[in-house]
């Protein structure tokens, strides 16, 4: 593993080096020498010290090398208005070592210390490259919801440290009660987002850049469903007790958020509480503790970080141009830019689960292990499903038909960088619905 980690470090003089697309191009060369170092084994491999991977691991960091490398061929505006986008280069690399060693740790401090690091440069792209005042009181948000829940975490590592005398992921195997699960969990219910503690996700998703909320949607909510994969072991009992709360909170938060999303205005506002639907949906999956819930939850995750970050790049492709998001103003965009609406398709269709996209394995996953554990959850199942086709088709239809605003006639089609940047969003997320028995050997 710490191959890849010099590699990583290597890069750091290059981001001052005044040449964007060669920062691009070796962060893509980065993640192909990930994808060729592939293991198709459940079993820890590259173990060097307190760092190794399995294919849970492997999955996660491949997804991080992948969305940072996406996330600078989509801030080409940065380079173009010259905004300190050496600094930008910096901080996407930083974030990616961050969260390099943060999925490829096997002792459970590291993996604290790493979680807690990975909030700083976010916490910076936000700051430094959001677009209204706002975005102070949004980073913010981001900091302390996370701070709050992470103080008794840290505390109860200690805790095990003393108790187990090991922090090793491998070793933690003792039950641990019903107040270490919450000082332990609560942390990661807030990075998912879980529904009541989710509200830091959106003002955080309008106000950040389009590195900022692809980084967001594409890896850091997944944080929350690694950490508590790794950590459910240690809670079988309790978790025997108290998930079924958790399941029911997931599962009518993410039909509320559904009805939250149908009357946003705001493009990049309703994308980002579709995120909080689908991980609400992959968090009830995780809590039943079924291996079908927990491969549905890997399956969503890797599919929603592929889908939600595509979309935030469509919508920012609007707001580029129109320099709005409101779905009032950019309506009957399929007569302006008709190549674009095939991906404003395509991606959406992708979002409603349509085959054959990951999300729908996903869903199927997830779905089938909700109803054996509780035949009542068909009923919000029902909802959550449908409503999620219906805000995908709202956005969809909202936008791409009706009469467009005049001002559109000095609107132009995408560039080639754009139409590259949405198709290595679309072509892994339907094509890995093929080989998709790799997402199930981990366990």
């Amino acid at each position: 593993m710490m191959k890849f980690m010099f590699s990583l470090l290597f890069l750091i003089p290059v981001c001052f080096i005044y040449n964007y697309w060669l920062m691009v191009n070796l962060f893509f060369i980065l993640s192909f020498m990930f994808m060729m170092n592939f293991s198709f084994n459940y079993m820890y491999m590259n173990i060097s010290y307190l760092f190794g991977s399995d294919l849970l691991s492997y999955i996660f960091i491949l997804l991080s090398f992948w969305i940072c490398s996406l996330m600078l061929l989509a801030s080409e505006k940065i380079y173009k208005l010259n905004d300190y986008y050496y600094l930008f280069n910096f901080m996407v690399l930083l974030l990616l070592i961050s969260l390099y060693l943060v999925f490829s740790s096997l002792n459970l401090f590291i993996f604290y210390l790493f979680f807690e690091v990975s909030l700083i440069p976010t916490f910076i792209l936000i700051m430094g490259w959001g677009y209204q005042p706002e975005r102070i009181e949004a980073g913010i948000y981001l900091l302390f919801y996370t701070l709050l829940v992470s103080l008794p975490m840290m505390i109860s590592i200690f805790y095990c440290y003393n108790f187990l005398c090991t922090m090793m992921l491998m070793f933690l195997d003792y039950q641990f009660n019903l107040f270490m699960y919450f000082c332990m969990n609560m942390v990661f219910f807030v990075k998912m987002p879980m529904f009541f503690i989710h509200l830091w996700l959106p003002k955080a998703h309008v106000e950040a850049p389009i590195s900022g909320s692809m980084i967001l949607a594409g890896v850091m909510l997944k944080l929350g469903g690694y950490g508590l994969f790794r950590l459910l072991s240690m809670f079988i009992l309790s978790g025997l007790m108290i998930n079924y709360i958790f399941i029911i909170i997931s599962l009518v938060g993410g039909f509320f958020v559904s009805l939250i999303c149908i009357y946003q205005s705001d493009m990049k506002s309703l994308v980002a509480y579709s995120s909080v639907a689908h991980m609400g949906l992959v968090l009830a999956g995780i809590m039943t503790m079924s291996i079908w819930g927990v491969w549905g939850a890997l399956v969503m995750m890797l599919a929603h970080g592929l889908c939600s970050s595509g979309l935030f790049c469509l919508v920012n492709m609007v707001y580029e141009r129109a320099h709005s998001r409101s779905l009032y103003m950019n309506k009957g965009l399929i007569n302006i830019m008709p190549s674009l609406s095939f991906w404003w398709f395509m991606l959406c269709s992708s979002n409603m689960a349509a085959p054959p996209s990951l999300n729908l394995l996903g869903e199927i996953i997830l779905l089938s292990s909700l109803v054996f554990y509780s035949k009542l959850l068909m009923i919000l199942l029902v909802f959550l499903s449908f409503f999620s086709a219906v805000y995908s088709l709202y956005l969809f239809s909202y936008s791409q038909h009706g009469g467009f605003y005049s001002g559109f006639y000095s609107v132009f089609q995408g560039f080639y960088r754009e139409y590259l940047l949405l198709l290595l969003h679309w072509l892994p997320l339907n094509l890995m619905i093929i080989k998709s028995e790799l997402w199930v050997l981990w366990i």
